[in-house]
């Protein structure tokens, strides 16, 4: 099979499966749930409790990158870690709450801080 599927795509078969095993069976759901939510209110209780969820578990996955890292990320420092998580906040109130702006500011100096910390 893996033979088959390299000559029919070339070097690009780990793309194909992928995309075939990783991205399609969550793309149905999200169109599904684009179609089915059409009408439902924004300030709906469920959609109230989907916010908080989805917001709880982003935190527990952004303190968990903060406080136990690993790979590349364990090189720097706890304290430039928090920094960065500091400098994404500020720079989404100073970017008019954009996110892009959080982002980029947090990564500024998370980067500055790997490549410091890096040797």
């Amino acid at each position: 099979m893996i033979a088959w599927l390299e000559h029919a795509t070339g070097g690009l078969w780990p793309y194909f499966v992928v995309i075939l095993f990783g991205f399609l069976p969550s793309e149905i759901w999200r169109w599904l749930a684009v179609f089915l939510a059409r009408g439902i209110d924004e300030n709906a209780e469920i959609l109230v409790w989907v916010r908080a969820v989805a917001s709880a578990l982003l935190a527990g996955v952004v303190a968990k990158l903060i406080l136990t890292p690993t790979g590349a990320l364990a090189t720097v420092p706890l304290v430039w870690r928090v920094g960065s998580l500091l400098a994404g906040v500020a720079g989404f109130y100073l970017a008019r709450r954009s996110i892009l702006g959080g982002v980029i500011a947090g990564e500024i100096v998370l980067i500055g801080a790997g490549l410091a910390f890096s040797g």
